[in-house]
């Protein structure tokens, strides 16, 4: 509802006007007067009104807005490098002088500002810890599997072996007058001689009558004599296994010719018959 000061109420008010006879006239003065007046306030009105700011202004505004932002950011983290030792690897995401230059570079700067930089993170990978392992597993089963070749090895290697290849010239027992107490095997001079089981070596060198001998002494205190050799190739506490070259045939001390005397002792004293002892292991001669 209009307000009865209102210039449009006032001049509908003014307007007219009664005539003595009762007729309403039009007063055109009046109403142009009216007019001048009302067009002088809608004037007065709009100059009021405040025209809103152009683009360009407040693009002006964003920009400086941003850049306070970065300038903020920047001091954070200057404040947060000092707070470290020289050696910390924390590295600050900007400093003043690139928060401008990247703010000049985004927003219609100079384009040639360095990049910041990006660093690489290395991708921790298992696969080296892996194959040691697995390396390591291997080794294992083949330290294993040579284990078990060994030892099936050493199982079925011969325990017993004939002291030396040749012609069977003597036997054990009476000769020419005496007691033989060993066997002959007749060879020529150089033919290994081996040890015919398995032992430590418990004499090599110079004896009475055998002109160069060893002596074998094995497990169950059995003790085995190779005599009239042309020399030896083990010495004193040596073990050896049986089959395993010891000696050559010579023809040192009492000898009628190249020839092994091989002789056995049970227990380590008593002299029994070489021939049989191999043949009760297997050799036979």
């Amino acid at each position: 509802m209009s307000s009865p000061d209102s210039p449009k109420t006032e001049g509908q008010a003014l307007s007219r006007h009664r005539s003595p006879g009762g007729d309403t006239r039009e007063c055109a003065a009046l109403d142009a007067a009216l007019a001048e007046r009302n067009s002088a306030a809608r004037i007065r009105s709009a100059q009021h009104r405040v025209n809103p700011p152009s683009s360009a202004l407040r693009g002006r505004v964003v920009v400086a807005a941003v850049a306070v932002g970065a300038f903020a950011a920047a001091a954070a983290g200057q404040t947060l490098q000092a707070g470290q030792s020289s050696s910390d690897e924390i590295t600050p995401l900007a400093d003043s002088k690139n928060a401008s230059a990247q703010l000049g570079g985004g927003i219609g700067g100079s384009s040639s500002a360095a990049a910041p930089e990006v660093l690489t993170v290395a991708k921790m990978s298992t696969a080296p810890v892996e194959a040691q392992k697995i390396a390591s597993t291997n080794q294992i089963v083949q330290a294993r599997a040579a284990a078990a070749a060994a030892a099936k090895a050493e199982a079925e290697r011969p325990k017993f072996a004939l002291p030396a290849e040749g012609r069977f010239t003597s036997g054990f027992g009476a000769r020419w007058g005496g007691s033989h107490l060993g066997i002959d095997i007749a060879n020529s001079i150089g033919t290994p001689i081996y040890a015919a089981a398995d032992g430590v070596v418990i004499e090599a060198g110079p004896a009475s009558g055998f002109g160069l001998w060893v002596r074998i002494q094995h497990d169950d205190g059995t003790i085995t004599v190779y005599g009239h050799m042309q020399d030896y190739s083990v010495r004193e506490g040596e073990w050896v296994k049986a089959g395993e070259q010891i000696a050559r045939i010579g023809n040192r001390g009492q000898s009628t010719g190249p020839h092994l005397h091989f002789e056995v002792w049970d227990e380590g004293t008593r002299k029994i018959n070489p021939r049989t002892w191999l043949l009760d292991h297997g050799i036979g001669i």
